[in-house]
């Protein structure tokens, strides 16, 4: 630490009246437990695995720590008060402007400096997680004003289930702080000797609630049983820097033991091995080749969260966020937050890591994906990392973003074909699910409304190309033709499901339509803008950056007219200035985000922000359309909005500065910090820019849809999308869920033609009606009997036969 912040300090603030010794903590169960915002300046873990811990910072101190899984937070925060005996105390938390530093790029240990608004002191910092053991090591300096006689605290609220119990006690003779639950159990320990110390009770009787009140410690509780509890000790500061092991275990005997092997091991020692793991680890990845000091720190940093957020167990798994979103407005009794493995997450962030060079984690992550697909082939919204779902919603892109996740490892190098063929079936389950339950989504990517999205239309049909080539190379070439075919029909009908034209919006941009963010299926299917349904886009409701996914996944080329336009009405009703640049929100309307008077999201709603991950995006279209330079803008945006130690949020305030709520135009907003999601587009955007190509975007699609053009001859008929019209001299597809004898007739019964459903293996049985001869203006009729059932569905179904549009 810099000595220059060194005073004489004496050891404690408690004179006069002695402390009163209490055994047992009053107030039982305390006040619910609150999650901290969203927004982190740090997060880490150690690259070995036999440290299943993971940290994070904000706001000057330890935030949540997750242990002995990524998806399990067990402290909700811990730091330092620090208060005189008279009239002065102090939460560093709240009372100090604080900076983080990274001192070396990509090595999530950091330095944090902690000033006092008042100028009463100066804390100083070094946290980072023990190589070897599930620890957090916080190297200290306090640095009082001149003159200030100060006494140091330290107050942690771990977060080990609704009855945990607190205890002072030691451990083979060293005196530590101990704290047990559901969850496991903590230790903290000092390197320095403790003063008073005392357990209790979240707003009733704990440390802090003493030290605001008294401006020193007057309660000295030994035991707090049964609810929210907080350890607070205080600290001979006066010897220098002292060091605060907060160490985990199954048991408290365990978390003792590591608390003192941390302590003996030191702080110096296990740093150096941290680092040096994780800089080797970082020596693996792609070179930047002469880009700037900011895109290293950024392209480092975003390495290092994708990595971090990596489980530890299972392998292969990765949590969205180590972060609750808007947890100063959460009870600690919402288990939920980004915690979770979202599919569609861990694929962008295992496309992330290859995009930077690193492929050994991709067998491991679809290993996991493999393991935790659903019986009928797509995966849960989002789950715990030991697959059970936590909510219950299907997302289709997620399901379809596995498929291409194998492919782009196959493209990459990551697996080769032999090791492919361990995927195939799970491949084949979920191209059957998208099949059976496409193209359009019960929840967009946004975990909102269904319908026709873009993007998820974008991801489908690109996943069933993909994999028709796997069901090709599996010996199953009908199979690949008919995937193929369906591919081919849902690409067809984007423009039906999706593009609207004449619309009051449409006028007023200057444009002949665009593409909504969600077709309406109008209950058969139906396209959008025919008053069937309010999301018509006719107010911009339904206008998102997600059109761009068509250019992505290689279904439309970037100068296509229509695309064109959907641009010109995304930066006219979503795009907002940050200050350094243009930003994006979802969609008109959105409500995942603070209020303008910065108060947290809530149960009720609040307004979306803009998110910089659309700035990789737009990237990537501008990259795709020619313009390398304005793909590079969008890169620098995507530096911009990061945190100074390279963290890309979710959301960015787009409001004028709320100073008091830590919201500021541009800077993140307390939804998530760091989003991995948004890292991985960061690096894949830079990867694009070095390759001079997309780097995700599937061959396939772009030779088939892009370069080439298929125009299917095949109209679809099923149950829950039932066509009314097919063009004369296409084949009238019938697609069931189960065997059936088709029974069809174009001339009113007169004469009848039988056709038997075909299985195609995914739990799809398709007839096709050979229907070229039949004039335009005639009509179809078909009824079925099925096969299992033995019975006939007793209704006649009809489709007019139309003129051909060529």
């Amino acid at each position: 630490m810099d000595t220059r912040f060194r005073t004489r300090a004496t050891q404690e603030a408690n004179r006069g009246e002695p402390v009163k010794k209490l055994s047992e903590a009053p107030g039982a169960p305390g006040a619910d437990p609150i999650w901290n915002s969203g927004a982190k300046v740090g997060v880490g873990t150690a690259v070995t695995a036999e440290s299943p811990l993971w940290f994070t910072l904000g706001r000057g101190v330890v935030e949540e720590v997750y242990f002995p899984y990524a998806d399990h937070p067990c402290v909700r925060d811990f730091g330092l008060a620090v208060a005189d005996g008279h009239d002065f105390f102090s939460w560093e938390k709240d009372d100090t402007d604080s900076i983080a530093i990274l001192p070396e790029p990509g090595v999530p240990a950091y330095g944090l400096v902690n000033e006092c608004r008042r100028g009463h002191y100066q804390i100083q910092k070094g946290v980072f997680s023990h190589p070897d053991l599930p620890v957090v090591l916080q190297q200290t300096q306090f640095n009082p004003a001149e003159g200030r006689d100060l006494a140091v605290y330290a107050i942690l609220n771990p977060h080990l289930g609704p009855q945990a119990s607190a205890w002072l006690g030691e451990y083979k003779g060293t005196p530590m702080l101990f704290a047990t639950g559901e969850r496991g159990a903590v230790a903290l320990a000092a390197s320095v000797p403790w003063g008073t110390r005392s357990v209790g009770f979240v707003g009733r009787s704990d440390g802090w609630q003493d030290l605001a009140r008294h401006k020193r410690m007057t309660w000295g509780y030994d035991r707090a049983e049964g609810g929210n509890v907080v350890l607070t000790g205080q600290i001979d500061h006066t010897r220098g820097e002292f060091l605060l092991v907060l160490a985990f275990g199954s048991d408290p005997d365990e978390a003792g033991q590591r608390a003192n092997v941390a302590l003996f091991d030191g702080f110096d020692a296990p740093l150096t091995r941290y680092t040096r793991a994780w800089t080797k680890w970082q020596a693996a990845l792609l070179p930047l080749d002469g880009r700037t000091d900011r895109t290293a720190t950024v392209y480092r940093a975003s390495a290092a969260v994708l990595r971090t957020h990596e489980a530890k167990f299972p392998p292969g798994a990765a949590v969205a966020s180590l972060t609750v979103p808007f947890g100063q407005g959460r009870t600690g009794t919402d288990t939920g937050g980004y915690h979770l493995v979202w599919p569609r997450d861990l694929v962008e962030a295992a496309g992330g890591l290859l995009a930077a060079g690193v492929a050994d984690h991709v067998p491991a992550t679809l290993a996991f994906l493999e393991s935790t697909q659903e019986p009928d082939g797509h995966w849960a919204q989002n789950m715990w990392l030991n697959g059970g779902p936590y909510w219950n919603g299907v997302q289709l892109d997620e399901t379809a973003l596995a498929i291409l996740l194998l492919d782009l490892a196959r493209r990459a190098g990551a697996v080769d074909s032999g090791a492919a063929a361990r995927f195939w079936p799970m491949v084949r389950r979920a191209t059957g699910y998208l099949v059976r339950n496409g193209p359009a989504t019960p929840e967009d990517r946004w975990e909102h409304d269904g319908g026709y999205s873009p993007f998820t239309l974008g991801a489908e049909i690109a996943a069933l190309v993909v994999a028709a080539d796997m069901a090709t190379e599996h010996g199953e070439p009908a199979l690949g033709e008919y995937l193929c075919e369906t591919a081919d029909l849902w690409n067809a009908a984007i423009e039906e499901w999706t593009y609207v034209t004449g619309t009051a919006l449409a006028k007023r941009v200057g444009v002949e339509g665009y593409y909504v963010r969600l077709g309406s299926t109008g209950g058969r299917g139906g396209p959008p803008g025919t008053g069937s349904d309010p999301r018509d886009g006719a107010d911009g409701r339904s206008v998102s950056p997600d059109a761009l996914a068509l250019v992505r996944f290689g279904l439309r080329a970037a100068d296509d007219p229509r695309i064109v336009n959907t641009i010109k009405v995304i930066d006219a009703v979503l795009r907002v200035d940050l200050g350094y640049g243009p930003g994006w929100h979802r969609y008109p309307g959105d409500r995942y985000g603070e209020y303008p008077d910065g108060r947290p999201r809530d149960h009720n709603g609040g307004v979306g922000r803009a998110w910089p991950l659309f700035a990789g995006e737009r990237g990537h279209y501008e990259l795709a359309a020619g313009r390398r330079d304005a793909a590079e803008r969008m890169l620098r945006l995507m530096e911009d909005s990061a945190t100074e130690t390279g963290l890309i949020p979710e959301q960015v305030w787009d409001e004028s500065d709320i100073p008091e709520k830590g919201l500021f135009r541009g800077r993140p907003t307390t939804s998530a910090c760091p989003l991995a999601w948004a890292h991985a587009e960061y690096i894949k955007l830079l990867r694009s820019l070095r390759d001079g190509a997309v780097f995700d975007r599937p061959r396939q699609t772009l030779q088939r849809y892009v370069k080439g053009e298929q125009k299917p001859r095949i109209g679809v008929w099923r149950f829950n999308k039932q066509c009314k019209h097919l063009p004369a001299g296409d084949t009238l597809r019938i697609e069931l869920n189960d065997a059936a004898l088709v029974r069809w007739t174009a001339t009113g019964w007169r004469e009848t033609n039988e056709v038997k459903t075909r299985d195609t293996g995914l739990g799809m049985f398709v007839a096709d009606l050979p229907t070229g001869p039949i004039s335009t203006g005639a009509e179809v009729v078909f009824t079925f009997h099925w096969t299992a059932a033995d019975r006939w569905e007793g209704t006649d179904f009809r489709v007019a036969v139309s003129p051909h549009n060529g």
